[in-house]
């Protein structure tokens, strides 16, 4: 095709290139998943965000790696669906919104159900407009046309009917449990949504009285509130201390009931007093062993953490406030006899902060044993979840081994109603898709689920299932791989992972990619209260996001955390200048070629079969790390290679022959320019969207956009081994003379005279083929060059891999510097002499090693002990 304008502005602007190309991406349908049945499908399924809010930084990190993964995916000729959506999030959209109601006076109770709902849903399309404006910004390449929310009428199928067959199978039940609640949202919270914290409290020592008389026993506890709701007292049956009081009875302070004393295997004779108070509707062992013995089960707490009608004179009052009063009142009576201080960890709701009541409650459950067996099961078969890093995979089943049922229900409006209705007079519980007939007659449950009920389907909910002939789910489920935080693998990942099984037999993704978490410059998590947190939409105003991404893609490794330095993102923003200005002086010379005249049969100099080479290693590279995973090294080799290859390098090379006369060399220079830059744009893409597609568009090119157009592969005949070995020679050379230079202050314009010693007669060839640049790059006046020259009185002397250099210099050259420079030199190759010796001496290292890794190193060592006599040789003849 006719390709576009070859000028490009002066200066690259972010902002006015980062907004002009994601409309056209979208427009242009490219992020659109085409169900190509030629093509081979590549899933991801966004991990939704909570529409509380805006991203954060640790949103911006996830989502960097998955788009680069799935560009990557569709420039290698794949059907890529990136799936986009956004959860409910029940508790912390709830808060939010009753927050706001507060602010005008008013309460959800005064709103009623349905009323609040509209506000519900009137703030998750404020800040989903929010969201999607932030995925834009980022560049991310979201199929919009499939984008789903938690509580679509599709996914609430979904959940319904997962809902449902769990119920019929018997792995959903209601009962009374202690479980934890939160007494500020007034909400049960499964264990997970409990933050353990380590709190200074005390141990409350306490006498209860026998009822015949006959002494007392001594019990503690860290809540003395809660002993309004004793039911018994529990010794070890073969405690000799309390063998013969078991069926005993004492007498409950204040309250006056009579308990018994009951003989109880989980009672730990050598802690405390041995004896231990059973509270059963406030601590959830006291509740199995209440179980185990058929005790009364007294709540003395409201749902609002105030004490109730069972809590006698303390009705009222907070279960704090009751706490202080109950112990005064306690130690009046002579009941409670010492107080111990002690630090423990108490358990505090992850959205509110409220410290977290074990509570009895009844609750709706997931009966976790069968479902995580079959997840157990599935990691020790070949089709298992892959955990990049392994590591995690260890987190996720110590956990899954050790997992407690799962309390579902949640006191809420906002989120999936339950789909259970109570029969008004007869109390039968009814559970199904729709309400039963005769509605009049029946009454649904108030609850919500779990928010992670509904997350923990996502990646088959959004396929279309339970529809099984759903063209999506056909096609795109299983997904490839799920990119998130090393902090939800318990929350989310487990979940999914039961539940894909569950109700798909499948996998739901082939890997888990883990990263961690952002931090700050310190290493300290962002937070409000430190008031570190970084907002990425600040980053891309002053950056733009290619730089942003650059860095949040190549800060880590996986699995690890991320340190988030201002000045890194700027460094990224330097290297975006940098590609543009190396890509402005290609384009100025392209002298309007068009991309079916890129030619690369012609004559090629050194430097372009060099160029060409590296180019051929870094999409080898590239592709090869791309798939492991490993970003950061995917972003140190294209660095490396940009900017030292083809910058520095390459394009002052490539000057000779464009400011040359050779109409030819001309020729294959600018095709040898357009293809390599075409060529790394695209490896670059994934990383770095905007830049690469504002320049390609410049550039020679085939297709409508950089984000369809091929992944470059290696092509073995654009490989030039001996170009290398030549070219790296040559590098060498001007490196040391350039450095030899400026440590004399000699400035590139002024002529000196430079000698090269050649160590035999095929580095001599090297050094003829590559005449033309070391007369361009070292500027000499005079240049001797053979492998048996005399070496010249007072001058600097480098000593490099096949050759030495020497430059007279004698005005400019200090003798004794020169020899305690050369003495520095010594000692670095004697060192490194050392080191290699030693290796290649290590039995274990020669055992374990690849042959190729071997003969790396002994071929190391013949380099340095060559480059170590040389250094010596010129030493002497300097002090001679």
């Amino acid at each position: 095709m006719e390709n576009q304008d070859l000028t490009m502005p002066t200066k690259y602007s972010p902002q006015d290139t980062e907004a002009k190309w994601y409309p056209f991406w979208v427009n242009g349908k490219f992020f659109e998943a085409t169900g190509d049945e030629a093509k081979k499908p590549y899933t991801i399924v966004i991990p939704p965000p909570n529409v509380t809010g805006k991203l954060h930084l640790g949103h911006a990190w996830d989502t960097t790696l998955q788009d680069i993964l799935i560009r990557t995916k569709r420039m290698q000729g794949y059907d890529a669906l990136w799936l986009p959506g956004m959860d409910h999030a029940g508790i912390a959209t709830q808060a939010k919104v009753e927050g706001k109601l507060r602010e005008e006076g008013l309460s959800r109770y005064d709103l009623g159900r349905e009323k609040f709902l509209e506000k519900s849903w009137e703030w998750k399309e404020e800040y989903a407009s929010h969201i999607r404006q932030q995925w834009s910004k980022l560049g991310l390449a979201l199929d919009y046309s499939r984008e789903r929310f938690t509580l679509d009428e599709g996914l609430s199928k979904a959940v319904r009917e997962v809902f449902v067959r769990l119920y019929e199978k018997g792995l959903i039940y209601r009962g009374e449990y202690i479980i934890n609640w939160d007494p500020q949202t007034k909400t049960a919270l499964s264990d997970i949504e409990v933050i353990y914290k380590d709190v200074q409290g005390a141990f409350y020592h306490m006498k209860y009285p026998l009822v015949d008389g006959s002494g007392s026993i001594e019990v503690a506890t860290t809540r003395p509130e809660t002993m309004l709701g004793d039911t018994a007292v529990a010794v070890h049956p073969e405690d000799d201390r309390y063998k013969h009081l078991i069926g005993k009875k004492v007498k409950l302070p204040i309250v006056g009931r009579e308990i018994e004393i009951v003989g109880d295997d989980y009672v730990d004779m050598e802690f405390g007093s041995g004896a231990v108070k059973i509270t059963p509707a406030h601590d959830p062992n006291d509740f199995e062993i209440g179980n185990r013995h058929n005790l009364e089960r007294v709540l003395v707490m409201s749902e609002d953490g105030k004490m109730n009608e069972n809590a006698d004179k303390y009705q009222g009052m907070d279960r704090f406030e009751c706490r202080k009063q109950i112990v005064k009142d306690l130690q009046d009576m002579g009941v409670l006899f010492k107080i111990e201080e002690h630090t423990h960890s108490v358990g505090h709701s992850e959205r509110s902060g409220a410290v977290v009541e074990p509570y009895l409650s009844t609750q709706w459950f997931v009966k976790m044993e069968p479902l995580a067996e079959a997840a157990i099961e599935l990691q020790k078969s070949e089709g298992k979840v892959n955990f990049v890093p392994e590591r995690f995979e260890k987190t996720y089943l110590h956990w899954i081994e050790n997992i407690r049922d799962w309390c579902i229900s949640r006191q809420l409006w906002w989120g999936h109603r339950i789909p259970a209705w109570y029969h008004k007079e007869t109390g039968e519980v009814y559970v199904g898709h729709e309400a039963p007939a005769d509605i009049e007659n029946w009454e649904q449950d108030n609850d919500v689920l779990d928010t992670w009920f509904s997350s923990a389907l996502w990646p088959f909910s959004t396929m279309g299932w339970p529809d099984q002939e759903s063209a999506d789910f056909k096609r795109y489920y299983s997904t490839d791989v799920l990119v998130t935080g090393y902090d939800i693998i318990y929350f989310w990942v487990a979940r999914m992972i039961f539940q894909g099984l569950e109700f798909t037999d499948e996998r739901p993704f082939k890997d888990v990619l883990i990263h961690g978490l952002v931090r700050d410059s310190q290493g300290r998590k962002m937070s409000k209260s430190l008031g570190n947190g970084v907002d990425p939409m600040d980053v891309i105003d002053k950056y733009g996001a290619d730089a942003l991404r650059f860095f949040l893609a190549t800060g880590s490794s996986p699995g690890n955390d991320l340190r988030f330095y201002w000045e890194k993102v700027e460094s990224t923003w330097n290297f975006a200048n940098k590609i543009w200005n190396a890509s402005r002086f290609a384009l100025m010379n392209m002298n309007g070629l068009k991309y079916e005249e890129i030619d690369l049969t012609g004559e090629k100099t050194i430097a372009d079969q060099w160029i060409l080479t590296r180019l051929q290693e870094t999409i080898e590279s590239v592709t090869r790390l791309t798939e492991a995973y490993e970003f950061g090294e995917v972003g140190r080799v294209l660095y490396n290679f940009i900017w030292d290859d083809f910058c520095d390098w390459y394009i002052e090379m490539a000057k000779l022959p464009l400011y040359g006369d050779n109409e030819e060399a001309k020729k294959t220079t600018r095709s040898v320019l357009a293809y390599v830059l075409d060529q790394t744009l695209r490896l670059l893409h994934p990383l770095m969207p905007f830049i690469t597609e504002e320049i390609w568009q410049h550039l020679p090119h085939d297709g409508e956009s950089i984000t369809v157009a091929a992944w470059p592969e290696k092509q073995e005949h654009l490989m030039f081994e001996n170009a290398v070995a030549d070219f790296n020679l040559l590098k060498d050379i001007i490196r040391s003379v350039r450095n030899t230079r400026s440590e004399l202050n000699v400035p590139m314009s002024k002529q000196i005279e430079l000698h090269i010693k050649a160590k035999d007669a095929q580095v001599l060839d090297q050094l003829n083929r590559g005449l033309q640049y070391v007369e361009k790059f070292c500027n000499p006046s005079e240049l001797k060059i053979g492998t048996d020259i005399p070496t010249p009185e007072k001058s600097m002397s480098n000593v490099l891999t096949g050759v030495e250099l020497y430059l007279p210099l004698a005005g400019l050259l200090d003798l004794d510097a020169e020899i305690a420079r050369l003495e520095k030199e010594l000692e670095k190759y004697d060192k490194e002499v050392e080191r290699v010796q030693k290796k290649l001496s290590n039995q274990g290292f020669i055992a374990k090693a690849p042959e190729k890794v071997i003969e790396e190193e002994k071929a190391k060592e013949a380099d340095y002990i060559e480059k170590r006599e040389s250094v010596k040789a010129r030493i002497a003849e300097l002090k001679g």
